[in-house]
C-alpha cells in the first residue's frame, strides 16, 4: 500500500478501464479526437519545413514563382489548420468529458447501492475515498484518453522535429532527447506527490464542507443565531481552509522550484542551438532556411517534450486518483448476499431473535447481548428501555443493515442472511426515529414509500392510496391546505418543475417538525401490503392531542398485523400484546403491561416514574419547587 495515497496506484488495469469507460461513453468522439490529434501533431512540423523551403526558394531562386506559391499555399493551409483544429478538438474533448462524467457518476452510485448495510457509510476512510472517486471518476477517464492521444501527438511532433534536426545537426538532436529524460522523472515524482497531497487534504476539505453547509443550513440557522455560534464555526471552517491551503502551497512551491530548474535547462539547450545555427550559417555550413528550421525544431522539440512530460504526468496523476474510483466500484458488498437466496414467502409464523450478540466494531462495547425473543405473526410487540439499551440497534439488525456477530435473526424460521436483503426490506414498513425530510413535493415525500404508487400517480387508485396513508397518519388536511396541495414543494432551497416554469410562483413551504414526522409515518403506512410494520418513536414530535389521535389510528391499523413498536412514552405502547424491556443490551423482562406491572421490575419502575408527572400531588410539588 502506498503511504499517503490510501493504497492508490497507477496500474495498467486502471488505464485499460479508463479507456474502456471512455470508449463506451463515446467511441466516435474518441476516434474523431484521435484523428484531429494526429493532424494537429503534423501541423507544426509542416510549418517548420515549409518555412525552410520558402526561405531557401527566396535565397536560391529569387525569380522562381511556382515553388514559392506552392510553399506559401502550404503555409496558409497549415495556418488555417492550426487555427481551426484546436477548437474542433476542444469541442470533442468537452463532449467526451460530459459523457464520461455521467457514466462514471452512475457507476459510482450503482456501486454504493450494492452496499446492503450501513458500515461503509460510517467509515471516514471510505467516505474520503468515495469523495475522491466522485471527483476523479468523471474527469479521469476522459483526461486519460485525451492525455494518451496528446502523448501520441507529442511523440509525432517530437519525431518530426528530431528528423529535421538530424538532417541538419545530429548532436543537437541528441542533446534535446537527453534533456527530456530528467524532466520526465521529475514531473512523474511531482504528480505522485500531488496525488498524495489530495488524499491528505480530503478529510480536511470534507470538514470544511461540513462547516460551510452548517453555516447555510436552514435547520441550523436558529441555533447559530440564538447561541451566537456562527463566528465560532466560521473560524473553524477558515482553519480547515488554511490547513488545506498550506498543503497545496507546499506542493505548488515544490512544482515551482522543480519546473523553474527544468526551464533553465531547456533555455540553455535552446540558446546553444541558436548560437550554433547562427555561427554555422555565417560560415556557410547551413542555409538561411536551415537556420529557421533549427530554431523552429529546437523550440518545437522543447515545446512538444514539455507537452509530452505534462501529459504523461497528468495521465499518471489521473490514474492514481482513478484508482480510488476503481476501489469504490470494485468493492465487495459489505454484507454477504447469497447467490441463490431463499424465499421464505409471506410471513406466517413470526420473527425470532435467537441468541443475538452484536457490536459495531471490535473496539465498541456490545450493543446487544444474547438477545432472544419472538415477534409472533399478527401480534404487536413493543420495545422499551432507557436510551442506549439497544432498541434502535435491534431494528437495524431486523432490517439487515448489519449482521449479528453471534446468533441469528429468523423470518419464519429462515435466517435473514439467507434471504435477498432487497426482498426482505420490501416486506417491511418502517418509521425511523431519525426520519428523512426530502426536499421534494408532498406527494413524493409520501410516495417514496412505494415507488410503484409514485411512478403511476395517474393510475386509478394510486393517488387515493397516497391520500389514504396521509389520512391514517393525520396529515391529509395539512397537505390539502398547502398552496398546491399534494404537489407543493416542501422546501425553499429550489423550485420544483411547476414553479420553475412560472417565475411569479413563490418558493415552497416549510413544515413543522411534527408535520414532517407525520409525513414520514404516511410514507411507512403506504406500504400497507408489507408483512411487518416497525414504528420507532412515531409520535415523539407531536403534541398530546395529535399523539393520541395517531395512536388510536395506528391501533386500528395494526389490528391483525405484525408490528414492532418502540417508544419512550410507555403509555403509548402499553396496549401492545407483548412488551420487551431492554437494559444494557439484554432482554430483562417480557410480558403484557399488567404482567410487568405486577412483576414490579424495570418496566414498573419506568412506568411509575412517567406516571408520577401526571399525578396532582406531584404536579403541585413540582410547581412549588
Amino acid at each position: 500500500m502506498s503511504e499517503g495515497l490510501g493504497g492508490a496506484r497507477a496500474t495498467p488495469r486502471g488505464l485499460i478501464t479508463a479507456l474502456a469507460l471512455a470508449w463506451r461513453a463515446g467511441w466516435h468522439l474518441m476516434l474523431g479526437y484521435g484523428l484531429l490529434a494526429l493532424v494537429e501533431a503534423a501541423v507544426p512540423v509542416a510549418v517548420a519545413w515549409l518555412t525552410k523551403l520558402v526561405l531557401d526558394v527566396i535565397t536560391d531562386h529569387p525569380t522562381g514563382q511556382t515553388p514559392l506559391l506552392v510553399a506559401g499555399a502550404g503555409l496558409a493551409a497549415a495556418g488555417v489548420a492550426a487555427t481551426a483544429l484546436p477548437h474542433a478538438s476542444g469541442y470533442l474533448r468537452q463532449e467526451l468529458e460530459r459523457r464520461v462524467g455521467l457514466l462514471a457518476q452512475d457507476r459510482i452510485f450503482a456501486a454504493t447501492e450494492r452496499f446492503a448495510g450501513l458500515s461503509r457509510f460510517e467509515n471516514p476512510e471510505f467516505l474520503d475515498r468515495l469523495s475522491l472517486a466522485h471527483q476523479s471518476g468523471g474527469a479521469a477517464p476522459s483526461m486519460v484518453v485525451c492525455g494518451a492521444l496528446a502523448i501520441g501527438r507529442a511523440l509525432i511532433t517530437v519525431t518530426g522535429f528530431l528528423v529535421a534536426l538530424l538532417a541538419v545537426t545530429p548532436w543537437l538532436a541528441g542533446v534535446a532527447v537527453l534533456g527530456a529524460v530528467p524532466a520526465i522523472f521529475a514531473e512523474l515524482r511531482l504528480s505522485r506527490q500531488r496525488a498524495a497531497m489530495m488524499w491528505r487534504v480530503g478529510p480536511v476539505e470534507r470538514r470544511e464542507m461540513f462547516f460551510r453547509q452548517l453555516l447555510t443550513s436552514v435547520q441550523a440557522a436558529k441555533e447559530l443565531r440564538l447561541f451566537g455560534i456562527g463566528r465560532h464555526f466560521r473560524s473553524r471552517m477558515a482553519a480547515e481552509r488554511h490547513a488545506a491551503n498550506a498543503e497545496r502551497r507546499r506542493m505548488d512551491l515544490r512544482e515551482l522550484v522543480t519546473q523553474s530548474g527544468l526551464g533553465v535547462v531547456a533555455a540553455g539547450v535552446a540558446a546553444a542551438g541558436l548560437l550554433w545555427a547562427l555561427f554555422a550559417a555565417q560560415s556557410g555550413q547551413i542555409s538561411p532556411g536551415d537556420v529557421a528550421l533549427v530554431i523552429a525544431a529546437v523550440a518545437g522539440v522543447q515545446s512538444a517534450v514539455a507537452g509530452l512530460v505534462s501529459e504523461v504526468t497528468q495521465v499518471h496523476q489521473q490514474l492514481l486518483l482513478f484508482d480510488h474510483h476503481l476501489m469504490v466500484t470494485g468493492s465487495e458488498p459489505d454484507l454477504p448476499v447469497p447467490a441463490a437466496p431463499l424465499d421464505a414467502g409471506p410471513l406466517r409464523r413470526g420473527i425470532e431473535f435467537r441468541g443475538v450478540w452484536f457490536r459495531y466494531s471490535p473496539d465498541h462495547p456490545w450493543a446487544l447481548r444474547d438477545v432472544t425473543f419472538t415477534i409472533p405473526y399478527g401480534r404487536s410487540v413493543a420495545l422499551v428501555g432507557r436510551n442506549g439499551a439497544g432498541k434502535s440497534t435491534l431494528v437495524k439488525l431486523l432490517c439487515r443493515f448489519y449482521d449479528p456477530d453471534r446468533g441469528a435473526v429468523l423470518w419464519d424460521g429462515v435466517d435473514v442472511r439467507d434471504m435477498d436483503p432487497a426482498e426482505l426490506r420490501r416486506r417491511i414498513g418502517v418509521v425511523f426515529q431519525d426520519y428523512m425530510e426530502y426536499d421534494l413535493t408532498a406527494v413524493e415525500n409520501i410516495g417514496l414509500g412505494d415507488l410503484e404508487a409514485l411512478r403511476d400517480l395517474k393510475a386509478q387508485g394510486e393517488r387515493e392510496r397516497i391520500e389514504a396513508a396521509a389520512r391514517r397518519a393525520g396529515v391529509h388536511e395539512t397537505v390539502a391546505r398547502l398552496p398546491r396541495g399534494y404537489d407543493t414543494m416542501l422546501t425553499r432551497m429550489f423550485f420544483g418543475a411547476a414553479e420553475a416554469e412560472n417565475p411569479d410562483n413563490e418558493a415552497g413551504v416549510v413544515l413543522s417538525g411534527g408535520q414532517w414526522q407525520r409525513l414520514a409515518l404516511a410514507r411507512a403506512l403506504l406500504r400497507d401490503r408489507c408483512d411487518l410494520l416497525i414504528l420507532d418513536e412515531p409520535s415523539s414530535g407531536l403534541d398530546a392531542e395529535a399523539e393520541h389521535r395517531i395512536h388510536v389510528a395506528l391501533r386500528d391499523h395494526r389490528a391483525g398485523r405484525t408490528s414492532l413498536l418502540i417508544s419512550h412514552r410507555l403509555a403509548a405502547v402499553r396496549d401492545a400484546d407483548i412488551l420487551l424491556v431492554l437494559d444494557e443490551g439484554r432482554v430483562v423482562e417480557q410480558g403484557s403491561h399488567d404482567e410487568l406491572i405486577a412483576t414490579d421490575g424495570v418496566y414498573a419502575r419506568l412506568f411509575g416514574l412517567q406516571a408520577e408527572g401526571y399525578l396532582p400531588g406531584q404536579l403541585s410539588d413540582a410547581a412549588s419547587s
